[in-house]
């Protein structure tokens, strides 16, 4: 009898329809090949969701995450001035996303940084920077820090409008994503960059001293403490120097995002947050909406995250390793997308169902 996983599929807003239909593609071919069903349960989320039942998350939605074995999940958001349409708590980020990170405890979010050798050509860096490709895992912290610390907006009685956010951790939050980058820097190269900001933040003092208590565990690790502004320079000057990273919240959704321009486009970012019972997966990039419906945008890091998904919650490792090489064959036989070439490059631009199209063939082959 086949293996069957249960998935929610949640296609979020702008362009996330479009792309979600080629990773769904990709999951039939996979089908085909393996004794294997994925069940697909396609719900609304995000402004979409919104617009048509009056929440961001609605209960449906829940439900549907809450029986599925992983949740694939699109980019959400509209354009400022759609988005103004809507009442602030149920903007598809406050609304949907966060309390999906709360409700499903998914705290470790990671963020492949890849660029193969083949693919360099794409980074905006100079080659003899990139030459060789970029390969790094970006760690971050999701459901602490800023964006879930307590938040006050009034007025002062010199009739001052202001706000109070505050960033809130606690050693066990900050101990158990540690252990994940440590873990993972055990699989990989063994060197661990702590990026923190402890000549300014008590957050991260406290941060650092739990590191280097779990550090004990993991005497082959060689970790390199560096401050989240020395980093963002790296990033650009030398980025082959990373292999692991970790950082709390912000510092992560920051630098992961100027990662995404360090390869040219963060169409090439696909994302994992895991949590101890339940995991989604989802592109790290926008929803474009300027560009929805358009068939223009460029699907990799959608199909990226159905490699993702594969691998961490089914154990499908081979096949995950299928689908990152058909989507880089692809690139690398000269063809590409609007976001990373422009039609005068010499590259051929494929669209959206165009680019799934040739993974699939590409695919095809690959899995026997």
């Amino acid at each position: 009898m086949a293996e069957t996983y249960k998935v929610a599929v949640l296609a979020g807003d702008g362009i996330g329809p479009e792309i979600t239909q080629q990773a769904l593609r990709v999951l039939r071919l996979i089908e085909q090949k393996r004794d294997v069903v994925f069940a697909c349960d396609e719900v609304e989320f995000g402004a979409a969701a919104y617009f048509s039942t009056g929440k961001a998350f609605p209960d449906a939605t829940k439900k549907a995450c809450d029986e599925a074995d992983a949740i694939l999940k699109g980019p959400i958001g509209l354009s400022h001035e759609e988005s103004e349409k809507i009442p602030v708590e149920e903007r598809p980020e406050r609304g949907a996303l966060l309390p999906m990170r709360r409700r499903l405890n998914t705290y470790a979010n990671f963020r492949p940084i890849s660029l193969p050798k083949g693919m360099a050509h794409f980074s905006p860096l100079k080659p003899e920077i990139v030459s060789e490709g970029i390969d790094i895992m970006l760690i971050r912290e999701l459901i602490g820090g800023l964006y879930f610390g307590s938040k006050e907006r009034g007025e002062t009685e010199e009739g001052l409008r202001y706000v109070k956010e505050s960033l809130d951790y606690d050693e066990q939050q900050i101990r158990q994503i540690l252990v994940v980058a440590f873990k993972e820097s055990m699989k990989r190269k063994k060197i661990l960059h702590n990026i923190h900001k402890s000549n300014v933040l008590i957050s991260s003092v406290l941060w650092n001293e739990v590191l280097e208590e779990v550090a004990l565990d993991y005497p082959e690790v060689r970790v390199i403490h560096m401050l989240v502004d020395a980093a963002a320079t790296h990033l650009c000057l030398n980025p082959c120097q990373f292999d692991v990273m970790v950082m709390e919240n912000m510092f992560g959704d920051i630098l992961s995002d100027q990662a995404g321009g360090i390869l040219g486009s963060l169409g090439l970012m696909p994302s994992a947050c895991i949590g101890p019972d339940k995991a989604y997966y989802e592109p790290s990039h926008g929803s474009a909406p300027d560009i929805a419906g358009k068939n223009l945008a460029n699907p990799y890091s959608m199909i990226g995250s159905v490699a993702l998904m594969l691998d961490m919650s089914f154990g499908m490792t081979e096949e995950a390793k299928a689908v990152w090489q058909a989507m880089q064959s692809v690139f690398q036989a000269g063809f590409s997308t609007g976001d990373l070439s422009s039609a005068s490059s010499g590259n051929t631009l494929l669209s959206t169902s165009e680019f799934g199209d040739k993974v699939l063939e590409s695919l095809e082959g690959l899995i026997v």
